[in-house]
C-alpha cells in the first residue's frame, strides 16, 4: 500500500481551489479587484524565498495543530491532530517521514504491519521519485499558488488596518461540508498573504503566515535512524 502524502493545508482542510490569476499589477492602480489583488499576491509571493505557516482548527471534537516553514528547496512540517504526530522534512537530496505510531497509520495511512516496520525509524525518499517529488512540491515555495483561491466567486472588501480582505464559499460536495474562507492579503508595499480563516459546520480553523523570506535550516536524521521508503511499502 503506498504512503498517501501527508499535505500540510490539505490535512488542515486548508487547502481551497486552483488558481486563476491575471498577470501582476501595481497596487498603485486607482481601481482595486479581486484579480488586481491576486495578481499583485501571486506577483509579491514569487519573490519570496520562505514563509513560515501555523495552522491550528478543530474537527469535529479533534483539535488539529501544524507549523510548518515552505523554502526553496527544503521545507519542514509538525502535524499534531489529537494525539496522533508527524514529521515531515525536505531537502535537496530526501525528503524523511517520520512520527508516532497512531500518526502513521490514521494521517499518513499506513497500514499496521508498515507502521511495525518503520517503528522508531524515520523513512527516508530519495530525490526523484515520486513520494520525494509529492513532499517537495508540497512543502517548499512550489505551495504558494495553493494559498490562493480562483477568481470566480471571491468578494472584496477591507479591514479596520485596510488591508485587504477576500471572501468566498465552498459549496458541499459528499465527503465535506460547505465552508467560508476569509483570506486577508497586506495592503502594504508587498501583497502577502497574512492569515485565513476557514469556517464549516464540522470545523474551522486558521492559517497564519508569517517571516516571509527568512531564513532556516533543515537538519536531516542521523543515517542511522533511516528506513528506505521501498522497505516499508513493499514485501
Amino acid at each position: 500500500m503506498p504512503i498517501r502524502p501527508t499535505h500540510l493545508l490539505l490535512l488542515s482542510s486548508l487547502a481551497l481551489g486552483s488558481v486563476v490569476l491575471t498577470p501582476a499589477v501595481s497596487q498603485a492602480s486607482s481601481k482595486v479587484s479581486v484579480s488586481t489583488v491576486l495578481a499583485a499576491a501571486k506577483n509579491a509571493m514569487i519573490r519570496e524565498k520562505s514563509v513560515h505557516i501555523v495552522v491550528a482548527s478543530t474537527s469535529g471534537k479533534t483539535v488539529n495543530h501544524v507549523t510548518a516553514d515552505l523554502g526553496t528547496s527544503s521545507g519542514q512540517e509538525y502535524f499534531v491532530s489529537g494525539t496522533a504526530k508527524v514529521e515531515i522534512r525536505v531537502t535537496a537530496k530526501n525528503a524523511y517521514l517520520s512520527g508516532n505510531a497512531k500518526g502513521l497509520t490514521t494521517l499518513v495511512g499506513l497500514t499496521a504491519a508498515q507502521q511495525k516496520k518503520v517503528g522508531t525509524k524515520v523513512i527516508v525518499m530519495k530525490a526523484g521519485t515520486s513520494p520525494y517529488t509529492t513532499f517537495q512540491s508540497n512543502l517548499t515555495v512550489s505551495a504558494f499558488a495553493t494559498f490562493l483561491p480562483a477568481e470566480k466567486g471571491v468578494s472584496l472588501t477591507t479591514n479596520r488596518h485596510k488591508n485587504y480582505v477576500l471572501t468566498w464559499t465552498k459549496p458541499a460536495t459528499s465527503t465535506t461540508s460547505k465552508t467560508k474562507s476569509v483570506l486577508t492579503i497586506s495592503s502594504g508595499k508587498k501583497a502577502l498573504p497574512l492569515s485565513e480563516v476557514v469556517s464549516g459546520t464540522t470545523g474551522s480553523g486558521k492559517t497564519m503566515f508569517s517571516r516571509w523570506g527568512q531564513s532556516f535550516s533543515v537538519t536531516p536524521p542521523p543515517s542511522s535512524d533511516l528506513v528506505a521508503y521501498s522497505s516499508i511499502v513493499t514485501g
